[in-house]
Parts: structure tokens; C-alpha cells; sequence
């Protein structure tokens, strides 16, 4: 099975949950400002809400590669939403993708708010998803 892991992130808190990602599946996690030169079976794609929305680089880096996504399966953090599910489905829809039900969620710090977050509990919860994920 061929596996990659992109991301967005503004504060980093995504990217930590990727490097997570990357150390469990053995798979370098990179920007979505890399774009997927082969065809995968599952591309982990991290983003955040930023707006109530996943930002334009997520949008655009999903419709410049839609021919090489076998499956998007989401994880992200954000200081108050609980998932990027449903915007995703909507990016997705439009560009004749198929995006896993399951996600990887978590709180990230954002000024004052959840402070530390993602912690290293997060990040051991988001390693065992991604584990069970490709199992």
C-alpha cells in the first residue's frame, strides 16, 4: 500500500501531529506545498479550521492531485472546532474525491487557549490512528 502525509499548518500544531504521523508509518511528512508525483492509496492530510473553513492551499492542493488519491484520511487540530470532516467533504466532493469516514482530531493551542496542546497524549492517540488506519 502506498501511503503519503501532507499538511497545512499556520502555528504548527498540525505539523507536530504529522511528524507524529511520519514516525509511527515510516512515511515523510511534507507540506502541501509538495505536490504527490505517484499515485497513493492514502494520503493523511493534515489542516486546521482557520475561518470556519480549511484554508485555499488545502483546497488547491487537493484539486492540482485528485488523480493521484486513492483516499483522503484527515487529522488536524483546531482551537475550537472538533473536526475538519465537514468541510473536507464538501473540498472533496468537488473534486471526485474519496475521504475517509475516520479522522484524527485534536485541540491545539491557539494564544491563551489550550495551552501545550497538541501534547504528547495527542500525539501518541494520533500515532495509534494512523497505525489502525493502514492495518
Amino acid at each position: 500500500m502506498k501511503i503519503a502525509i501532507r499538511y497545512y499548518t499556520r502555528s504548527g500544531n498540525t505539523e507536530t501531529l504529522a511528524r507524529a504521523i511520519e514516525d509511527v508509518l515510516g512515511v515523510k511528512a511534507e507540506s502541501v506545498a509538495v505536490p504527490l508525483h505517484e499515485k497513493v492509496d492514502i494520503l493523511f492530510l493534515g489542516c486546521s479550521y482557520y475561518a470556519f473553513d480549511v484554508d485555499e492551499a488545502v483546497k488547491n492542493f487537493i484539486t492540482q492531485n485528485k488523480d493521484h488519491i486513492g483516499k483522503i484520511v484527515c487529522f488536524g487540530t483546531s482551537a475550537m472546532m472538533k473536526s475538519t470532516h465537514k468541510p473536507m467533504k464538501k473540498v472533496c466532493g468537488a473534486a471526485g474525491v474519496l475521504l475517509s469516514d475516520g479522522e484524527f482530531h485534536c485541540r491545539g493551542s491557539f494564544g491563551p487557549m489550550h495551552k501545550g496542546h497538541p501534547d504528547e497524549t495527542d500525539l501518541k492517540n494520533a500515532a495509534a490512528f494512523a497505525r489502525k488506519t493502514v492495518k
